[in-house]
């Protein structure tokens, strides 16, 4: 049984003791989150697609980690006009273990 949920505008395929990298949430390591915007659900093979979200399904799971991803670096340039700029970003993450999936 698996789920596709979504977060942050992306989509994640979430499955019961899996963990889920989502973008940052307002939730504290160890508290429990719910996500209402379950776009499809798979279970014993039969898919439920939500138009646009599957009604009375929901998926929880737990708090593992907050944390920032690597370092990108961007490096812009024009050739011939001695014009070079470098900067660095990391993206912050929540890692979310999957509990349950009602649907």
């Amino acid at each position: 049984m698996y789920a596709i949920i979504q977060n942050g505008g992306h989509q994640h395929k979430a499955e019961p003791g899996s963990v889920v990298l989502l973008q940052k949430l307002e939730a504290e390591v160890g508290s429990e989150v719910t996500f209402d915007e379950v776009l499809a659900v798979n279970k014993d093979g039969e898919m439920v697609l939500g138009d646009p979200y599957v009604k009375k399904a929901k998926v929880t799971g737990t708090v593992v980690q907050q944390g920032r991803g690597r370092k990108l670096r961007i490096f812009k340039y024009k050739p011939k006009k001695n014009y070079k700029r470098q900067a660095g970003h990391r993206q912050s993450f929540t890692a979310v273990r999957i509990d349950e999936i009602k649907a």
